[in-house]
């Protein structure tokens, strides 16, 4: 079987031969550090990107079979971004930098972690209108149509290839920030969300339209949210379904007019009281589920949701640092999540660094060891 036909058949309870061996990238620090162990070359290490010739070459050097996150889509962000500005710089070397969403953040020198928000640009109906909106319309240069024409010719057939359908929220809140969302839900202008809402979606709508009219052919589709945190949603649960619920089914609807009945939505955190919206909506897979200080969250959506509840994801990354013992109890614990059907094992985020390469190796091999 190829790895396509194992995945798309697990999530489809149909039989598959084993377990494909599922990843969900890499911080670029860990490469680093496995090229500063000789594991990798250094080359290799930087050029890496998701579903690029060097996350190929990687996957075989370590086993796996394939990146899920292998996803192909238009460009549904701002356009023209915002010009990049560093608008002051402290007396430590932090900077306030404007970024590409006009968000305002502070940059510490060497510090790869997400910057801390500080201000941002969307704070009123007159900001919308003469800033954003205009940057939020559909055009034919978002879409590359000569790609999509082409596309089914040229993918690789034995991997799953998803269409990128964009966010409904979660670009919001990296355009507003955390902080400044809430405001404008809660304190200023809830008008106004609705209407950036709704008109950020209708051109991601448009963008999915367009590729699937060219005749591409997708196994799945995928979401990018992340509007959960450690103890759950960064938004009312309700207020996230009156604004959103409608965007996910629009959306969901034209992917299944073109024949895509398998659709994931990545969002960390715990995201358990978001699933509703989701899941009646149209969102059936989970990813990637982390595990985090809370636990497993797939097997306790799958008993309430039944079996229409799919996941890819789920696998705690964390023993990649430890030892084979950690792994193999990790590995005991995915054999019986896999025996529950529409599961595939995945490292629940990006593998960090202290991972160790030998145990990645070691589990790739163990996990195609499961027969469904």
């Amino acid at each position: 079987m190829t790895n396509r036909e194992r995945a798309m058949n697990i999530l489809h309870y149909r039989p598959a031969d084993r377990m494909p061996a599922v990843h969900f990238g890499y911080w670029p620090e860990l490469l680093l550090e496995w090229a500063e162990q000789g594991k990798i070359s250094f080359e290799l290490a930087r050029s890496w990107a998701d579903g690029n010739a060097a996350d190929s070459e990687l996957d075989k050097i370590l086993g796996w079979d394939f990146n899920w996150y292998r996803t192909v889509g238009a460009y549904n962000g701002l356009l023209p971004t915002f010009e990049r500005k560093v608008l002051e710089v402290m007396p430590d070397g932090t900077q306030r930098v404007q970024n590409h969403d006009g968000l305002i953040e502070r940059i510490r020198p060497g510090v790869t972690s997400i910057p801390s928000e500080d201000d941002y640009l969307l704070k009123d109906r007159e900001a919308f209108e003469t800033l954003y909106r205009p940057k939020m319309q559909f055009c034919p240069e978002r879409v590359n149509y000569e790609y999509f024409k082409h596309f089914n010719d040229t993918r690789d057939p034995d991997v799953p290839v998803g269409l990128h359908l964009g966010s409904v929220l979660g670009n919001i809140r990296s355009m507003v920030s955390v902080v400044g969302m809430s405001y404008l839900l809660y304190d200023e202008d809830e008008e106004l969300f609705a209407d950036l809402v709704d008109a950020y979606a209708d051109m991601q709508y448009k963008c999915a339209e367009e590729i699937l009219k060219t005749g591409a052919k997708f196994d799945f589709a995928h979401y990018w949210e992340d509007i959960c945190f450690n103890s759950g949603p960064l938004l009312s649960p309700a207020v996230f379904d009156e604004l959103c619920a409608k965007h996910y089914k629009k959306r969901n609807d034209l992917c299944h007019d073109f024949g895509i009945d398998i659709i994931s939505l990545d969002c960390d955190g715990v995201t358990d009281k978001l699933l509703p919206t989701w899941f009646e909506n149209g969102v059936n897979v989970m990813f990637p589920i982390e595990i985090g200080t809370w636990g497993d969250q797939f097997e306790a959506a799958r008993q309430k949701y039944g079996k229409g509840m799919l996941g890819v994801g789920g696998m705690d990354k964390t023993v990649l640092r430890l030892d084979k013992a950690a792994v193999d109890k990790e590995l005991a614990r995915l054999v019986r999540l896999s025996s529950l059907g529409g599961f595939i094992p995945c490292p629940d985020h990006r593998l960090m660094p202290g991972t160790k390469f030998e145990l990645v190796q070691y589990y790739a091999e163990k996990i195609k060891e499961i027969h469904i």
